[in-house]
């Protein structure tokens, strides 16, 4: 027996964002034939798809910095809609930052059993995000767009520069509670000095020594403890 086609009731006019490409007011029209990396219905987002579009954004940062990097360019070059990177980021500002982001490799906090071996740790792993291809060359980008666009450095700050702090602080805090540290150290000071050394090291020399973080840590915990451990001397990296 053929069932009769049930009719649906008529919906009430729907509010729409341009970011998703469809109208702002009224009755949703009929849309058009999703592209090939758009979401079918219950279906997860494509991660390929996002990672194909931050390649290239970062290819574009590396190449002609933020001002000549465009939506419009990274869409065309992805193969996908500007609606597409809407969905996922909400400007270039959005997308450029989680370009740069996509360098910083998973840092899992480090519990080593000792403080010195902690801050090593982590340092070990911001160095080896710095050396990713166009890893310092993107920073320098993003500082050079500080007065046009304010926006993007607050992004970084906030998803790059802000977590590493913070998990450096935490492990600063650790040492302070245990009574490790000198009372009178500021652990601010303290985190800009052991990751400022980097930028420092690589402006100098545009080179990082393997055994640099294990030096630079030790450098300064001499400074900041309570008890200096007795070290060996080493020669200086050249």
């Amino acid at each position: 027996m053929v069932k009769k086609s049930q009719t649906l009731p008529p919906k009430s006019p729907a509010k729409w964002t341009q970011a998703d490409g469809e109208f702002l007011h009224g009755t949703v029209p009929p849309r058009p034939l999703p592209a090939v990396e758009d979401r079918g219905p219950g279906r997860p987002r494509n991660m390929d798809t996002e990672r194909r579009i931050l390649e290239l954004a970062l290819q574009m940062l590396a190449s002609g910095g933020y001002g000549r990097m465009s939506l419009d360019a990274v869409a065309a070059e992805a193969r996908v809609s500007k609606p597409t990177i809407y969905r996922r980021w909400v400007s270039k500002a959005d997308l450029a930052t989680a370009a740069v982001g996509s360098l910083q490799l998973a840092e899992p906090p480090a519990h080593t059993g000792t403080t010195v071996g902690d801050l090593i740790m982590t340092l070990e792993n911001f160095n080896r995000s710095l050396l990713r291809p166009n890893g310092m060359s993107l920073i320098g980008t993003v500082l050079a767009e500080e007065d046009h666009t304010p926006e993007l450095l607050n992004l970084f700050r906030e998803r790059l520069v802000v977590p590493r702090r913070a998990m450096l602080r935490a492990i600063l805090e650790r040492a302070r509670d245990r009574k490790e540290l000198r009372q009178d150290v500021n652990l601010d000071y303290v985190a800009s000095a052991l990751v400022g050394a980097f930028y420092a090291r690589y402006l100098a020399a545009s080179k990082i020594p393997q055994n640099f973080p294990s030096e630079i840590v030790q450098i300064i915990w001499d400074g900041i403890s309570t008890t200096k451990p007795k070290r060996k001397s080493r020669r200086t990296p050249k």
